[in-house]
């Protein structure tokens, strides 16, 4: 139970029904680095990620809500019952998700029932289905080639035999090819339909009336695999008593997933805020920038009008010079 973000939370409630309440394991991370005493980073490999003391992102307690860290999101609660009936069941943020057999769904033992080793397939036994049709044929125009020489294509004129050798055509697909010729099928007559390997009892089964019960809990451990890191794990609890796990998870997780929720959303609002206002900062800069360019476009214009007037006005003085003066007689 409590908090792992993404992942979750874990409580694994064993051998319920019991008289008295047994707490096997419990772990929260309230003492800071201690908690390096008690668990063990493996070393099988040097590439494995690290571990680290974390609230995450999102908490209503960045103490209590401090778990190790392997997105932020928020937390969720993972709980696992196992009952002496042989039966499990599977709670995610206390709502059930999934449950079943121990026997049945996990491999705790060897099956039931095994294939017949001596048993084996008749050999005149026909699985198949359909069969080619005997009285099918192949069309007598059918083969042809898949790429043929384009018939429009021409030498070109500078082509050198002796240089670039003997011209052909490039090749096209072939309009009339229809692929690779297969008689039609048919129901076979002799079809038997799927042989089914015979079963027989598995001489190494035993049944266990006991999968649920665990004597001895000497570890807990994490085996993951995950292309990104940032996991918080927190509030790990192993008993044999649902209530007991019930009022844990609602000291823990039940306290803070509430704070941890209203945080996220003032984060989110925040962040929001933050890119409507770089949105609108853009949007401004932008319009300046166009703002200014029509400028420029019309101070250009109002120069080039400038200069047709002056043009003109050069033009006419000119005119004016060329007339001759006319003198009255």
């Amino acid at each position: 139970m409590g908090k792992m973000q993404v992942l979750g939370v874990v409580a694994v409630v064993l051998a319920l029904y019991c008289v008295h309440a047994k707490v096997y394991f419990r772990e929260e991370f309230l003492d800071g680095d201690e908690w390096r005493s008690r668990w063990v980073n493996s070393k099988h490999k040097s590439d494995y990620g690290e571990w680290k003391l974390t609230a995450g992102n999102f908490y209503g307690d960045a103490e209590k809500d401090k778990g190790t860290s392997c997105d932020d999101e928020l937390s969720h609660l993972y709980t696992l019952i196992l009952n002496p009936d042989q039966t499990y069941e599977v709670k995610i943020d206390n709502e059930k998700v999934e449950s079943g057999s121990l026997e049945d769904d996990w491999d705790f033992l060897p099956p039931k029932k095994i294939k017949d080793p001596e048993a084996k397939k008749p050999e005149d036994w026909d699985d198949r289905a359909k069969i080619d049709d005997a009285d099918d044929t192949k069309p007598e125009d059918w083969d042809k080639p898949e790429n043929i020489p384009d018939p429009d294509a021409k030498k070109p004129e500078d082509w050198d035999e002796d240089m670039d050798g003997e011209w052909e055509p490039p090749m096209i697909p072939n309009p009339d090819y229809k692929g690779e010729w297969k008689p039609k099928q048919i129901d076979n007559p002799n079809y038997k339909g799927p042989w089914v390997h015979p079963e027989i009892d598995n001489p190494e089964y035993s049944a266990d009336s006991n999968i649920y019960k665990f004597d001895n809990i000497g570890v807990l451990g994490l085996d993951l695999w995950q292309v990104k890191s940032g996991t918080i794990f927190d509030n790990f609890l192993i008993t044999d008593d649902v209530k007991e796990a019930e009022d844990i998870a609602q000291e823990t997780w039940g306290v803070t997933k509430e704070p941890e929720k209203k945080m996220k959303q003032e984060q989110d609002d925040l962040k929001r805020k933050e890119e409507e206002e770089k949105n609108k900062e853009q949007d401004t800069e932008a319009d300046e920038e166009e703002d200014l360019d029509e400028e420029e476009d019309e101070d250009e214009e109002e120069g080039e009008e400038e200069i047709k007037d002056f043009e003109e006005a050069i033009s006419e003085m000119d005119n004016k010079e060329a007339k001759p003066d006319h003198t009255e007689l």
